[in-house]
């Protein structure tokens, strides 16, 4: 049974470093997917989720006045 691969050792890292670096890439994808509009329409992800449902329901400004719970609700 000396055929059998190894196991990888186990690297031994501090746990403030292995928290800065998940942190770090954590908040830059958050800014990248979220935070930031989009270059095609300047909107962000929240908006056009709000702009989509408004549009499902049939919301436009000609029509009369509508509470905003129905969109966010």
């Amino acid at each position: 049974m000396s055929d059998v691969d190894e196991l990888p050792q186990e690297e031994s890292v501090s746990l403030k470093a292995a928290l800065e670096t998940r942190y770090l890439a954590y908040a830059l994808s958050t800014i990248t997917n979220r935070a930031l509009p989009d270059v095609r329409d300047g909107l962000k992800p929240v908006h056009r989720r709000l702009l989509f449902a408004m549009r499902q329901l049939r919301l436009d400004p000609e029509q009369g006045f509508k509470k905003s719970a129905r969109v966010v609700g």
